[in-house]
């Protein structure tokens, strides 16, 4: 039996029609039988979210959606799926109906924002199957069985009770998977936080047994340092499962923060390949975590908020954190009192919940292996993937710089 290899592509991969052929093209030339996982078009998640919440950007959406998705799938309204994709316009049309008379839930905004990923898996297959790959089909996640663990929202996928529920006969052929979203502990439809869908093709390899999971993206892998800091990085060959979840809560949005968890226990390698270089050797593989001496990344987040007060977390304060979904960097609460440290962003949805003192700074940085810090800082946290720290500086692009080259010059020259 082949082995199985899963591949996501991300809404960056579905920029236009071309994309599925090139998808196709991937998908020809690979090993193994591939379970293809898709994000909504380049976009249009964007727009669902826009119109599931302000109405008056509704009334032409399903125009655009059907017009759309047929310029990506030319015949997809007639053809085989075509009663799907109708199904699937019509079910958004009566969900935008409903909130636009006032009956607003979290049912119908979740079934709006689902639909971008089932019209993308729809589009995906019928043109997958124009390239030349006839048994290519859409399969919606919760329709197979997929559990997250929540209801309307939910933080992650139950890996247990999707290993009980999963209708893997619906895996035969090509089969197309929606991504983001699956079936809440309710028994209704729940949806995952944004950028989801990895770590739902991260179950999938992890329920199916895969060999591997081939994350697609618009970029040369994980660099050492994000590129918005205007310095020209290496990818990082190789980033141990908890050195990548680290590095994406600090400013290193190539992948989800929850990615990696089902890929541990089976120590599933996850490979980050460039969608526009398809054939070119893999720039990052994220696998299980080995020992180093030396340093690997550094990532920053800018904006910091810290919280302290002499006294415990509030239970309140706690409730709307874990409600709002926000992780913080640092949470400790002890009799004596408590320190919370949160992206700044997040502290204005907190702030009418906080009674202690709010202190600002510039970013907090974390420093992926070993090194001795050279800059001005506060340590934050420190642990066996890397070091927290946060930092006050009136030009933060050039202490970035200057701790970059001062971390990497002298290893890179070993």
């Amino acid at each position: 039996m082949d082995e199985i290899i899963v591949h996501k592509f991300g809404g960056s991969c579905l920029r236009d029609g071309e994309d599925i052929d090139r998808i196709g093209e991937i998908i020809s030339n690979s090993s193994g039988k591939p379970i293809i996982v898709v994000s909504a078009l380049w976009g249009m998640t964007d727009r669902l979210i826009r119109a599931s919440r302000e109405p008056r950007y509704a009334g032409r959406l399903v125009q655009d959606l059907i017009y759309q998705h047929l310029r990506f799938a030319p015949g997809l309204d007639t053809g085989e799926f075509g009663p799907l994709f109708n199904k699937v316009i019509s079910g958004i049309s009566n969900q935008l109906l409903n909130l636009s008379s006032g009956e607003v839930s979290l049912r119908s905004e979740n079934l709006i924002l689902a639909a971008g990923e089932r019209l993308s898996a729809l589009a995906v297959a019928h043109r997958l199957r124009s390239f030349g790959l006839k048994n290519a089909h859409p399969v919606g996640a919760e329709d197979i069985g997929l559990r997250l663990k929540g209801k309307g929202r939910a933080k992650e996928i139950d890996i247990s009770a999707s290993s009980e529920k999963l209708d893997r006969e619906k895996l035969v052929g090509i089969p197309i998977l929606t991504g983001w979203f699956g079936e809440g502990e309710d028994g209704d439809i729940a949806l995952l936080s944004r950028g989801g869908s990895d770590h739902s093709a991260a179950a999938f390899a992890k329920l199916t047994n895969a060999n591997k999971l081939i994350l697609w993206k618009d970029v040369d892998g994980i660099k050492r340092l994000n590129p918005r800091w205007g310095i020209e990085t290496p990818a990082i060959p190789y980033l141990g499962y908890g050195q990548a979840a680290e590095l994406s809560m600090h400013g290193t949005p190539v992948i989800h923060p929850a990615t990696v968890l089902p890929l541990i226990e089976e120590g599933i390698p996850a490979e980050i390949r460039n969608f526009n270089k398809p054939f070119s050797s893999t720039p990052t593989i994220i696998g299980p975590d080995i020992d180093t001496d030396e340093t690997i990344a550094i990532g920053c987040h800018p904006g910091v908020a810290v919280i302290t007060e002499n006294k415990p977390l509030d239970s309140e304060l706690l409730a709307k954190i874990e409600q709002l979904d926000i992780v913080p960097w640092l949470m400790n609460s002890t009799p004596e009192g408590m320190k919370l440290i949160i992206p700044i962003h997040e502290f204005n949805q907190l702030e009418k919940y906080v009674s202690g003192k709010v202190d600002f700074r510039t970013a907090i940085i974390s420093i992926i292996g070993r090194c001795t810090i050279p800059i001005e800082h506060e340590l934050v946290s420190k642990n066996q993937y890397g070091t927290r720290i946060i930092i006050n500086s009136d030009n933060l692009s050039s202490t970035i710089l200057e701790l970059y080259h001062s971390l990497f010059s002298l290893q890179d020259c070993k």
